[in-house]
């Protein structure tokens, strides 16, 4: 993230959202918007060549939907990538699930205030995971599938640690390497290797995916 603005890709094929968007980021003292896009391909494009902190990414658009978009500049191998807040009128089970399996880390609602948009916006600049409550529990709900072991399962089958369930439980907090390490009494490197465990136990990508996994098997 940059260190002094957090600097934003508006992302929607309407351009009176897009302008709308605009006003209420450039209100913030803390917030720059550096471009626009109306499609999901341009925004692929974008992140390329732009040095962007958080992408706020529509998802219904022609040519390429958000979802399509996250799951391409998830795979560009810019680094760091900039973190996808989707922004919709839809509040759907599949809709969250689709988004979030793509890579996005965060979700929200376009009824949402001027106000939140901007706390999002922060919040996930920071490293951190952002649901509105209703998409959390649709997301939780959706996700259950009977033709494949509970995560329940999934987490006392692959073992985790006592301390790694600690760790665990602190990034469900939105806690980043520094906090959990200085939580835990450990350096930033015990807690990158615990993280780098807690992958590849659990057969996740990144702490989105443990998040949603944390919270669906009650170990948060």
């Amino acid at each position: 993230m940059s260190t002094q603005h957090i600097r934003v890709l508006i992302v929607d094929d309407q351009r009176l959202m897009r302008e709308g968007l605009r006003i209420i980021l450039e209100d913030a003292a803390d917030i720059e918007v550096v471009g626009e896009a109306e499609n999901g391909m341009q925004a692929t494009q974008m992140a390329q060549e732009k040095k962007l902190d958080v992408i706020l990414m529509d998802i219904r658009m022609p040519v390429c939907d958000g979802i399509e978009a996250t799951e391409r500049i998830r795979k560009q191998a810019s680094t760091p990538q900039p973190r996808i807040l989707l922004l919709t009128t839809f509040d759907t089970p599949e809709m969250v699930i689709e988004g979030m399996r793509a890579g996005a880390s965060g979700y929200l609602l376009k009824d949402c205030s001027a106000e939140e948009v901007c706390s999002a916006i922060r919040t996930i600049a920071r490293g951190q995971i952002l649901l509105q409550a209703s998409s959390a529990a649709q997301l939780l709900a959706g996700l259950t599938n009977p033709a494949t072991p509970s995560p329940t399962a999934q987490v006392e089958t692959n073992g985790l640690t006592m301390r790694e369930l600690e760790v665990v439980r602190l990034i469900v907090k939105g806690h980043n390497n520094t906090e959990i390490a200085s939580a835990l009494s450990v350096s930033d490197s015990t807690v990158k290797t615990h993280i780098n465990h807690i992958f590849a136990k659990l057969g996740v990508r990144d702490r989105t995916q443990l998040v949603v996994l944390a919270h669906q098997s009650g170990i948060a």
